[in-house]
């Protein structure tokens, strides 16, 4: 007789899995989809100002959906320290050096270094975490990675040889995978109160800078006059802030937390074939039988590493 336990036990692990590949995928298709809107925000506006109305906006949503009692929070008796602590490495530290990477290098070249992220992820959590991947996990995200620097070269790559923009790229790698590792032990805390804390962090931070930057510069009223006045950045940034910061950052924080780090990061090339096809259908970019081949590889890699969740979910 099979114990009911065990069923009930086998349908929540189900369960779980289901709803962290799902919040996996839809989170980096948005993040996919920001690629246009990032590229007509920089046509009007720098770096900086981009990320600080963004995490301005994002984190007014939020507070505001606390307010209404939309979003449940309670951050009462809970190690705040703890989660403040990982915000250093995202959204602080990991935006910081994707921005000034990108900044310092090709388009092709960030792309290959950002792609490196799944496999770091999978040594970092091997050795922190003492979570061992699995031979297919490896192999899947070996043919993702091959897929996304396939993509990107076919683009067209030159080189850049700049130190501080390889610098800042690893250092937007590392940063993401710490964050990552640090998320996945945050059981006290739920996606909701991650998200919450990591937007209030990256408004002030990236506000801050961006008030310094424009001091200096003179251009304070332009900064807070921006999304009043170009209406390409007043798009851009409601859909970075509202779509990618709240929503994609609350379904990656909700797969982290039902499937890991690993089965999480191996995700991440979908958002490579979702903004080749978005550059490609809104913006009339280039799309090449290369590309076509390396965004299939890409899918392919992805469910290679997750085949046996799949296998999982169903059985």
């Amino acid at each position: 007789m099979i114990n009911k336990l065990e069923i009930l036990d086998d349908y929540m692990n189900n369960k779980k899995i289901i709803i962290g590949v799902i919040s996996a995928i839809v989170c980096e298709a948005l993040y996919g989809l920001s690629y246009i809107f990032t590229k007509n925000a920089t046509e009007v506006a720098d770096t900086f100002s981009i990320l600080a109305w963004r995490f301005f906006i994002a984190f007014l949503v939020m507070f505001l959906c606390v307010l209404l009692g939309i979003i449940k929070i309670d951050l009462k008796e809970k190690p705040l320290k703890k989660l403040l602590f990982a915000t250093i490495f995202s959204p602080c530290l990991y935006f910081l050096g994707e921005t000034i990477g990108i900044s310092h290098t090709t388009a092709s070249e960030s792309g290959v270094f950002l792609a490196c992220i799944p496999v770091v992820s999978l040594s970092a959590s091997a050795l922190l975490l003492k979570n061992k991947p699995s031979k297919i996990q490896v192999l899947g995200v070996a043919i993702t990675l091959i897929g996304v620097i396939m993509t990107v070269v076919t683009v067209g790559f030159s080189s850049s040889f700049s130190i501080i923009g390889y610098s800042f790229l690893i250092l937007a790698i590392f940063s993401y995978v710490l964050y990552s590792i640090f998320v996945e032990t945050f059981v006290e805390y739920t996606g909701f109160e991650i998200t919450f804390v990591m937007l209030m962090v990256g408004s002030v931070v990236f506000m801050s800078i961006a008030i310094l930057q424009s001091l200096f510069a003179g251009t304070f009223v332009d900064l807070i006059s921006l999304p009043f006045r170009e209406k390409t950045f007043a798009v851009a940034v409601l859909f970075q802030g509202i779509i990618c910061s709240v929503i994609a950052f609350f379904l990656s924080n909700v797969a982290i937390a039902n499937i890991g780090v690993n089965k999480t990061a191996s995700f991440i090339g979908i958002s490579t074939v979702v903004s080749i096809l978005a550059g490609a259908l809104i913006l009339n970019e280039d799309f090449t039988i290369y590309q076509v081949i390396g965004a299939v590889i890409i899918i392919s890699g992805v469910y290679i590493a997750n085949i046996k969740t799949k296998e999982k979910a169903i059985d």
